[in-house]
């Protein structure tokens, strides 16, 4: 009989996270669709977009930098010990550079997104929820994914891949500090070995990989806010759960591009 009561908990649990997944997958098509229909139409609220696009940057542009520049740093420092040991230290800016667009701005930009901008997402919608705010706005005929889902898809989608750049700038930035004066790289050496390997390309796939992650993010922060039941400790477990699921979606998700542009787009050597 236990065995048999572990066995129905089990497919219960997993019944339910199935249908969670599927209605993660259905309000994430339906709201992107909705988003372009009303870009192409001029119906988005533009204003609420802009507006959620200005919290995200204030709650994530400081820590942005405050990431970065740690990231440069270590990057360099272990870096820059093993070209050095191996005669190659002109190579640094190579290496460390690919590194940081490539994957170490695009995930600090979805543990930035995937906390502040996520835990903002699902408690504002958990809160407004509860109250019985979604509900009313069903019943006057207000859809809440064009009114409240789509303007914040559009804003994460934006600010994710401006996070990314910033980050690219400081770490490179503090890794080049880091190499030239501490380690004794000469400056052009640097600069010509980041510009010889690192491409066009590595921006592309840093800023497609952000918007992806953003997307991923606010689906997630969406989904937990708008399923919020139970007062105010319903709320809390909703944005702890989208801040979790979030991050670790982006982790899985980078893990499987980055085999894909492996297969597919090499890094060059010359």
């Amino acid at each position: 009989m236990a065995v048999a009561s572990i066995e129905a908990v089990i497919l219960a649990r997993l019944v339910a996270s199935t249908q969670t997944l599927g209605r993660m997958f259905r309000l994430g098509a339906r709201t992107t669709t909705i988003m372009l229909i009303d870009i192409v139409r001029g119906q988005l609220p533009i204003r609420e977009a802009v507006i959620q696009a200005w919290f995200f940057i204030t709650v994530t542009a400081v820590p942005a930098v405050l990431l970065a520049v740690p990231f440069g740093v270590v990057i360099a420092v272990q870096i820059g010990s093993i070209t050095k040991s191996v005669g190659a230290s002109s190579m640094a800016g190579a290496v460390g550079g690919i590194g940081v667009m490539q994957q170490a701005a695009p995930m600090a930009a979805a543990l930035l997104v995937g906390g502040a901008g996520a835990s903002a997402v699902s408690a504002d919608l958990g809160a407004r929820t509860i109250r019985d705010e979604i509900d009313a706005m069903r019943t006057m005929g207000i859809d809440p994914m064009r009114r409240l889902v789509s303007p914040r898809m559009l804003a994460m989608i934006v600010v994710a891949p401006m996070l990314s750049i910033i980050i690219i700038l400081m770490s490179i930035l503090a890794s080049f500090l880091v190499s030239v004066i501490a380690q004794g790289v000469a400056s052009g050496s640097y600069w010509l070995s980041f510009g010889t390997f690192a491409s066009t390309l590595d921006i592309v796939i840093c800023v497609v990989k952000s918007m992806i992650f953003g997307y991923i993010v606010v689906i997630v922060a969406a989904q937990r806010g708008l399923e919020a039941k139970g007062g105010p400790r319903g709320v809390a477990d909703g944005v702890n759960a989208a801040v979790v699921i979030g991050v670790v979606a982006c982790f899985v998700v980078n893990v499987l591009i980055t085999q894909l542009v492996s297969m597919f787009l090499p890094t060059r050597l010359f």
